[in-house]
């Protein structure tokens, strides 16, 4: 086959291909200068002794291996113990912030994309306020509000609680709720086993009352902009699918449970995608806010890989944090695609709407019933 056929036949012509390549080459230029080449001088200060002096490429600058990411790792020291816990922190924050602000974005375009409610556009704006305001100056914010004396305690003073000390708190949300049915100190298989410097029962702890608060500022920043991206994708489902379970007789939560929210999977996937990515990635507020405080139970390894780098010098070590971040982002966002991948339903699902749904000529019985003619295939139309 001749190269014009070819050409003829995935429509594109070599006119066509050198006009693609001219427009995209300058934003493959940028990309490649300003993302590719600096990842890549970070894999290399990884494996490297460099020391923030000078260039990272200069004979100075020593091949030293693994050895960063063992100190991480496996190292036995303070540098794992540290980063252990800013991975205990940072976990139970994705835990509870990603399920819940996807639970609540999708609460909140139902809610305003319903024809009957007055208002929408005033309610859009203000759910989605949040998300376009600094994220400084909602962590400034959040810092009076949840002050010892501030707003939140003594709105819950009216009701009888007194409020804690929140960002000076460091014990778990879940040792606390043990303490009061009198549980102090966990079993020896938890207490004994340790991984990455930290007892199991450490890891059971739960988010710490300082890291309680991130979590619901957290949850209040970026609840709006995945309601925005929920309402695009329920002003584009298909209503006929609505409308024929509304005849079926299925109410309003089976038409939600079983038809809206399967048609939702893309945008579904994507919310929890960026939603899982946003939250392994949390430093400003950290930064702002408590910096790791109080007891490093507000350290994330975000803030861990800035503090290794630009504080202790330790650049090396500050890019193995990073680096392994993201081996953990790749990681569960594969597994997220794979669990809400689409299935195909099974032969033995399947055996009893086949055995109702067709005759024994295998025509189908409804069209048997409704006496409609036979097509010339045999079946019925």
């Amino acid at each position: 086959m001749s190269a014009n056929a070819v050409r003829s036949r995935s429509g594109i012509h070599g006119h066509e291909t050198a006009s693609g390549w001219l427009f995209t080459g300058p934003v493959l230029f940028l990309l490649g200068l300003f993302l590719v080449i600096p990842v890549l001088m970070a894999l290399w200060v990884s494996f490297s002794d460099w020391g923030g002096r000078g260039s990272p490429f200069s004979a100075g600058v020593h091949f030293i291996g693994f050895d960063n990411y063992s100190k991480l790792l496996a190292g036995g020291g303070l540098a794992e113990q540290d980063f252990g816990t800013s991975l205990r922190n940072n976990a139970w924050y994705v835990v509870l912030v990603v399920p819940l602000q996807t639970a609540l974005s999708l609460f909140l375009a139902v809610l305003v994309n319903r024809a009957v409610l007055r208002g929408r556009g005033f309610f859009r704006t203000a759910f989605y306020f949040p998300s376009v305001t600094s994220s400084v100056a909602i962590t400034v914010l959040w810092l009076f509000l949840f002050s010892s004396t501030g707003s939140v305690n003594k709105l819950l003073s009216y009701i009888g609680i007194t409020g804690p000390n929140w960002f000076n708190e460091p014990s778990g949300i879940l040792h606390d709720l043990l303490g009061v049915f009198g549980v102090q100190n966990g079993p020896a298989f938890l207490t004994g086993g340790t991984f990455l410097g930290i007892s199991w029962w450490d890891w059971l702890a739960g988010p710490s009352v300082a890291m309680s608060a991130y979590i619901i500022m957290g949850i209040f920043t970026t609840s709006g902009t995945f309601m925005l991206l929920f309402i695009a994708a329920l002003q584009n489902l298909d209503r006929d699918v609505t409308e024929a379970a509304m005849v079926d007789g299925a109410n309003g939560w089976q038409r939600f449970w079983q038809v809206t929210l399967p048609q939702l999977r893309p945008t579904l996937f994507t919310v929890l995608t960026l939603g899982l990515i946003g939250c392994w990635q949390v430093f400003d507020q950290i930064y702002t806010g408590t910096q790791g405080a109080p007891d490093k139970t507000t350290l994330t390894p975000a803030y861990l890989s800035y503090q290794a780098a630009f504080q202790d010098q330790g650049w090396g070590q500050g890019a193995a944090i990073a680096f392994i971040l993201f081996v953990i982002i790749v990681f569960f966002t594969l597994f997220q695609r794979w669990v809400l991948r689409e299935r195909k339903v099974s032969r033995r699902k399947m055996r009893p709407y086949l055995s109702v749904g067709t005759g024994s000529s295998g025509v189908p019985a409804g069209a048997a019933a409704a006496g409609q003619p036979p097509t010339p295939d045999g079946e019925r139309q």
